[in-house]
């Protein structure tokens, strides 16, 4: 098949027709013509699926750190795409050969690039916690055993056995590390909100103590003894509030977004009183 230049006005059209109909798209598909074609399209895919990836970020993250993401998403996913595309279709060729496949390293390449049409569906999918990811990994199930029958000719029921096996194994891989990461997100904000009272109950001290040191340095020499305990009492809060900045600015940027900028407000004020007390 001779390559007469990319139909970039095409792209729409072919996604709509993977979409509407796998297999029988799959059916129709040219195993050959080079990688170009099925390399532009699934990198337009993936254009589509960071500009959706994008808007999710503003409106659910904070818009500064949502058009951070935005940007990431929109100049980073295509390149996987890319990227991914090749290491998936060799993935694929190995398992598809193992299968009894007769086709080669081109037309398993084919077969997995057309199939980021699904990309932006995927993206959206991902929105919706646990269901929405193993709801992805079935469509992609289900496109790998038409591609098997339709491309590369293989038995229905070995392409669904393999397959199928497959799939539950990355559903429950995808499960498990959501809980994870959501316990993990967890325990970060409950450490948050400790690290917060800590550093508002010792702004309370250094306040008091403040005060405490201002009435005794107006008192007699006779209260000398007093105001040499405060001092030390002073220099072992200071020591704390010394060690509970390091602390906190050590973990601050592994906390959610969410949390910084509140924790980076702690942190200021928690600076200042240090500040107020001296060295």
């Amino acid at each position: 098949m001779e390559q007469q230049g990319m139909d970039f006005a095409a792209i729409p059209q072919t996604a709509i027709r993977f979409i509407t109909s796998p297999a029988a798209f799959y059916r129709e598909m040219p195993k050959k013509g080079g990688f170009v074609e099925p390399l532009v399209f699934a990198v337009a895919m993936g254009v589509v699926g960071g500009i959706i990836q994008a808007i999710a970020s503003l409106i659910i993250v904070n818009p500064m750190a949502g058009a951070m993401a935005g940007v990431a998403s929109v100049v980073l996913l295509p390149i996987m795409v890319a990227i991914f595309g090749f290491i998936g279709a060799a993935i694929m060729f190995v398992i598809w050969k193992l299968m009894g496949s007769q086709e080669d390293y081109e037309t398993a390449y084919r077969c997995g690039a057309y199939a980021a049409a699904f990309t932006p569906i995927s993206m959206i999918l991902g929105l919706i916690p646990y269901a929405g990811s193993a709801v992805g990994i079935l469509i992609m199930v289900y496109l790998l055993v038409m591609a098997s029958v339709e491309v590369h000719k293989l038995p229905s029921a070995k392409a669904w056995l393999v397959f199928g096996i497959i799939g539950a194994i990355l559903i429950f891989g995808s499960i498990s590390a959501q809980m994870a990461a959501k316990k993990i997100a967890g325990q970060m904000q409950e450490n948050a909100a400790r690290m917060k009272e800590s550093a508002d109950a010792m702004n309370d001290a250094v306040k008091t103590m403040g005060e405490s040191g201002q009435q005794q340095m107006a008192q007699p020499q006779a209260e000398h003894g007093q105001s040499g305990a405060a001092s030390a009492m002073q220099e072992v809060v200071t020591k704390q509030m010394d060690t509970s900045i390091a602390q906190l600015e050590a973990q601050i940027n592994s906390m959610p977004p969410a949390q910084q900028a509140q924790m980076r407000e702690t942190l200021e004020k928690m600076k200042q009183s240090r500040s107020r007390m001296g060295n």
